[in-house]
């Protein structure tokens, strides 16, 4: 097992360093049908694929996010602006959280702001957070350049031949923790919002 590590260290660096995200400017004003949606969001969003035969979306995800309340009905078929915004929150989220997790999340932003007809609407909710998590790119890559230069301190008294691969193996393990932990408070503060007891109503006057 062979690895350089500058090359591959750089190559984690750009990798990050391109990451971007659908802006709200970028998603057309008018209506789509299911195909127009599914085409939009494989063009937008191919940067993120592992492998290039891929699918962002298909029409059976889409139509099963519909299902499960992730995502609000179609009018006539046709998906608005708000519905593309949603539909990539749910595929940033859906690799590290269950569709029901998901659908905790988003239904009270749903709910409160998809046609929201005053600020804050869904497009300025989306945008806001978009832009806060692209001005962490850079926290990101210096967060990877330390776990990074941790891991080439682990296993220092292994053959030689045996501590690159124990090195690699170590800097997945420190990555593969981060996500964990950080999965894990996910699902708690998910948890802790669903626990809580929705406010009364207040009773009509007759």
């Amino acid at each position: 097992m062979t690895i350089d590590k500058n090359n591959l260290l750089n190559s984690i660096l750009e990798s990050i360093a391109r990451i971007d995200f659908v802006k709200s400017d970028d998603i057309p004003n008018i209506d789509l049908y299911m195909d127009q949606v599914t085409s939009f969001m494989e063009n937008k969003l191919q940067a993120t694929k592992r492998y290039p035969d891929d699918k962002i979306l298909t029409k059976t995800m889409i139509n099963n996010y519909a299902k499960n309340d992730l995502l609000p009905p179609p009018v006539k078929k046709k998906y608005s602006k708000e519905h593309l915004m949603v539909l990539t929150f749910i595929y940033y989220f859906k690799s590290i959280l269950s569709i029901s997790d998901i659908e905790k999340l988003l239904s009270p932003i749903t709910e409160k702001y998809f046609h929201a007809k005053e600020s804050p609407d869904l497009a300025r909710i989306y945008d806001e957070v978009c832009a806060f998590e692209k001005e962490r790119t850079h926290i990101l890559q210096d967060d990877m350049k330390e776990i990074f230069e941790a891991s080439k301190k682990t296993f220092s008294d292994a053959k030689e031949e045996e501590k690159e691969m124990l090195q690699f193996f170590s800097f997945i393990c420190m990555l593969s923790l981060d996500v964990y932990v950080k999965k894990m408070i996910i699902e708690k503060l998910i948890d802790t919002v669903a626990e809580e007891p929705e406010p009364a109503k207040e009773n009509k006057k007759k």
